[in-house]
């Protein structure tokens, strides 16, 4: 893969990333209540559930999703479900007067659960990446090297992007103490996690 090409790919990968979503609030979430190494962790484990789905739909695995709709649909409204999980998680915290960093979970293991579980819960995301790799990539001719740099390319993109949300927030956390607002933005967090929850039923049903 020339560089030019590997740039346009790099690009696209890049937007996707950084597009808000559920995968944003779960990030913000650890990293505003434990600080920047607890949102590394959820940032690299969901780093890796993206990395997963594209390996697959490298090799040609995504296909077998829409040749399955009742696997395709188990796995977002399970994804939905999960969101909801989340949310009521962290309203149960705040009608327990708990701060934020009390509502989220307080191990690195958790962390690295939601980070990887938003992601692998996404089979969205194999359906992007088939269609996204066919652009870039012919079947019949590519090589194992060509797909590990594809692969490593989007592994890499969305890590260190949650990544750089991981640290900000972190930071504007220490100098603002945000964890005073922690009802608020419980709240804000929770509603958020609703929302999307329900967008995935509605465009899916």
């Amino acid at each position: 893969m020339d560089l030019a090409l590997w740039l346009s790919l790099a690009s696209i990968c890049a937007v996707g990333a950084m597009s808000p979503g559920p995968s944003l609030a779960v990030v913000l979430s650890h990293s505003m209540a434990q600080g920047a190494k607890q949102g590394l962790v959820a940032s690299v484990s969901h780093g890796i559930g993206v990395g997963i789905y594209a390996a697959l739909a490298v090799v040609g695995l995504a296909g077998l999703i829409q040749q399955f709709p009742l696997a395709y649909k188990a796995l977002l409204f399970g994804g939905a479900l999960y969101l909801v999980y989340l949310a009521f998680t962290i309203l149960k915290a705040g009608e327990s007067k708990l701060s934020l960093s009390q509502a989220a979970s307080t191990s690195m293991l958790s962390a690295a659960r939601d980070g990887f579980a938003i992601a692998f819960l996404n089979p969205k995301l194999a359906i992007f990446f088939l269609a996204l790799f066919s652009q870039f990539i012919n079947p019949e001719t590519i090589t194992l090297t060509q797909a590990a740099i594809m692969c490593l390319t989007v592994f890499i993109i969305d890590t260190l992007w949650y990544c750089i949300v991981s640290i900000i927030t972190s930071k504007a956390n220490q100098k603002f103490d945000l964890t005073r607002y922690a009802n608020v933005i419980n709240k804000l967090l929770a509603c958020a996690f609703l929302l999307l929850a329900l967008r995935v039923v509605i465009t899916n049903i």
